[in-house]
């Protein structure tokens, strides 16, 4: 069918959300049970939480592989950060001003939240994926909406403390560095989204909310982490300079009963610029079981 097909290639939008230009990356509709894909009753959404610089399309290659994975049986979605991403001619970068601040972490935390009230429905059960900061803003959103119907938070690559004294470039040169192996990439999905950095708006915003970053990330926030920890899958990388080994130790050394890993194939923080079906292939032998009892 032809909406099968469109929906297996990804489609694109953009929205206004919390009065900011927001652009939406879709593999699959929410209301996929409705046209006959999913056989079971209960309603699911995979929902990615990019980290910095927060652009859906860096995404792309790794949400295909992961809805192939899956049958194309779940929605899987990612939500850019307000003003990361360069909006279409006729959008502004923002609209009527509904939130303070928005472009900061708090702001971009509250933002995920404004996008599931409104456009997903309560009964629709998350499964979380964040990536790097990505993975700060979840356990925010689970802290401060507790009645969010998760399933699993996966957190890849997380930077959730310390990123103040963790060994990394500063938010510019990594913005940089970023841009520059993304322009090297062979995947032209990759390459597109990178060009949203040498806007200047969007530039200004991803380096604005790094150097919040910087400053709000710096407790680890165990009262959450002990909450939920059934809920949460952790994947440290071996060689993270936004993460080093130390915090991985100290994780399992505080929850020995946690889903903690630490990455043996050499993975890079950047995961979607180069490993996109590895990663694709370990999250969902992690959630087999848990994608099991929805069959």
């Amino acid at each position: 069918m032809l909406w099968m097909e469109e929906e297996a290639l990804g489609q694109e939008e953009f929205l206004y959300c919390c009065g900011a230009a927001t652009q939406l990356l879709k593999f699959g509709s929410a209301d996929c049970w409705l046209k006959g894909i999913s056989s079971n009753s209960t309603k699911v959404l995979f929902l990615i939480i990019p980290g910095n610089p927060g652009i859906v399309c860096f995404y792309k290659p790794f949400m295909r592989i992961l809805y192939k994975i899956l049958n194309q049986r779940y929605p899987i979605w990612a939500i850019s950060h307000a003003g990361h991403c360069v909006p279409p001619e006729d959008m502004e970068m923002m609209e009527d001003v509904e939130l303070e601040d928005v472009f900061g972490l708090n702001g971009q935390i509250e933002h995920k939240l404004s996008f599931l009230r409104k456009h997903v429905p309560k009964d629709v059960k998350l499964v979380l994926i964040g990536h790097s900061i990505g993975c700060y803003m979840i356990l925010e959103m689970m802290k401060r909406e507790p009645k969010l119907q998760v399933l699993k938070a996966v957190l890849l690559f997380p930077t959730i403390e310390r990123m103040a004294e963790s060994p990394q470039e500063s938010v510019k040169a990594s913005l940089v560095r970023w841009a520059l192996q993304s322009l090297q990439s062979l995947d032209e999905t990759t390459v597109s989204a990178s060009l949203n950095l040498f806007n200047v708006d969007c530039a200004a915003n991803a380096m604005y909310m790094g150097s919040q970053e910087m400053m709000h990330v710096v407790q680890r926030d165990d009262h959450t982490i002990r909450r939920y920890l059934d809920k949460l899958i952790f994947y440290y990388g071996y060689n993270d300079h936004w993460c080093p080994i130390t915090y991985y130790e100290d994780m399992k050394k505080s929850f020995p009963e946690g889903t903690i890993h630490l990455c043996q194939k050499g993975i890079r923080h950047a995961f979607v610029l180069d490993a996109n079906l590895e990663m694709a292939q370990m999250l969902t032998d992690w959630l087999c079981t848990d994608i099991a009892k929805l069959l």
